[in-house]
């Protein structure tokens, strides 16, 4: 299911698309509520209507949302509207992988060097989300 720019998605409005893959398609929004740019990410025509494609999905978005490291994109939220359920992400912006590759492979330092620095902001791989909160004088309260 294509959306067209314009299109809203409870206070989510639709921009450019911005990629597709096997599933479906990613788009460009804005949420009206907090006017920050989103990425919204909805099931193709194909998969739209399978509800084992469905359940999928919304598997993905909790197990995504449950998850905290760097190189995987923040779940804001997930959108059920007019028949369309979207994942609402974190807008990361810069080149694909594709655009990097144009012009041949990457070269060995600078992967090494990307792979490396992922390593490191790993640490213990991707983790369960922790929460935390600041009371009224501003001391930080950790979840237990």
């Amino acid at each position: 299911m294509a959306l067209a720019p314009g299109t809203r998605l409870g206070p989510y409005e639709i921009g450019a698309q911005i990629g597709a893959g096997g599933m479906g398609e990613v788009y460009r929004a804005t949420d009206g509520n907090l006017g920050r740019q989103v990425a919204i990410k909805i099931l193709s025509d194909t998969f739209a209507h399978n509800p084992e494609r469905l359940a999928r999905f919304e598997r993905e978005a909790k197990t995504l949302a449950s998850l905290n490291h760097p190189n995987i994109a923040i779940i804001h939220g997930f959108e059920k509207t007019n028949g369309v359920r979207a994942l609402v992400m974190e807008l990361v912006e810069g080149p694909t992988l594709t655009d990097r590759i144009v012009d041949g492979p990457l070269p060995l330092e600078e992967g090494a060097r990307d792979c490396e620095a992922d390593r490191r902001r790993a640490g213990g791989g991707a983790h369960p989300r922790r929460h935390s909160s600041r009371s009224e004088t501003g001391e930080h309260q950790s979840p237990r």
